[in-house]
């Protein structure tokens, strides 16, 4: 069996990650230096919080990646996305994440990403053939909700910059989003989580409204929350909250 299948067999084999797996993304010296930071870690935040079961390993894995990619955080990177992959993302959705949040982090903290990754594929036998095309089949485009988007955006800000406008729906909406590697929910959820981790809750009610449309549960993101108050700190997402607290409403009325 190929490294990469055995992978993933042993991932899709497991429901969650352990706390000896997780203990391996906490360097050695937090030990040595902060002992009482090694405790929460071990005791709280990977035999506590990665073990709710409001959010999946899967995707707790996943927006932890998107989180430390925005922060620019890659000394520590290989092993979370060894953790990933071993929680159930796919080479491709790590792939596809990293090409993704370039958009939305900014091009160096994606190219970072790719060379902490680099490794982790080598070593796992990743190939170009387990990663997404460059020019793939997309899919649907939701015509009507498109158009509402960009009417919005043209309105607000054509005479701004028409650049921004125009690369957001021909390079955004109309390609990367629709790009078939990373499911619709889950390309919000990342979105959602580079958001947070970049202080820009601002940004969040669009993306979190869409990847509710595309199945993520209140009870998900409500964990989601929860989840990246320890890799984003306490501030990031106390100032999401009111935001999501908003969605949350609106979607009940």
């Amino acid at each position: 069996m190929k490294p990469l299948l055995a992978t993933a067999a042993m991932a899709f084999a497991a429901s969650t990650a352990s706390a000896q797996d997780l203990s391996r993304t906490l360097p050695d010296a937090v030990g040595h230096v902060a002992p009482a930071l090694e405790s929460y870690s071990n005791d709280d935040l990977f035999s506590s919080v990665w073990k709710g079961e409001e959010l999946s390993a899967r995707d707790r894995a996943l927006v932890t990646f998107a989180a430390l990619m925005t922060r620019h955080e890659t000394d520590n990177l290989a092993d979370h996305v060894a953790l990933a992959l071993e929680a159930g993302v796919t080479p491709a959705e790590i792939s596809e994440t990293i090409t993704h949040l370039a958009f939305y982090s900014g091009w160096g903290n994606a190219t970072a990403a790719a060379r902490a990754v680099a490794p982790v594929f080598d070593e796992r036998g990743v190939t170009a053939d387990d990663l997404p095309a460059v020019d793939p089949e997309l899919l649907p485009l939701d015509e009507e909700a498109e158009a509402k988007r960009e009417e919005n955006v043209r309105g607000n800000f054509g005479d701004v910059s028409m650049g921004v406008v125009d690369n957001t729906r021909e390079l955004l909406f109309r390609d990367l989003w629709l790009r078939p590697d990373l499911e619709p929910r889950d390309r919000s959820l990342i979105t959602v989580a580079a958001l947070i981790a970049a202080g820009q809750p601002e940004q969040m009610t669009f993306h979190l409204n869409r990847a509710m449309d595309n199945g993520l549960t209140q009870e998900e993101a409500g964990a989601m929350l929860s989840h990246l108050a320890f890799y984003t700190g306490w501030p990031k997402v106390f100032s999401a909250l009111p935001v999501a607290k908003e969605v949350f409403e609106a979607r009940t009325e």
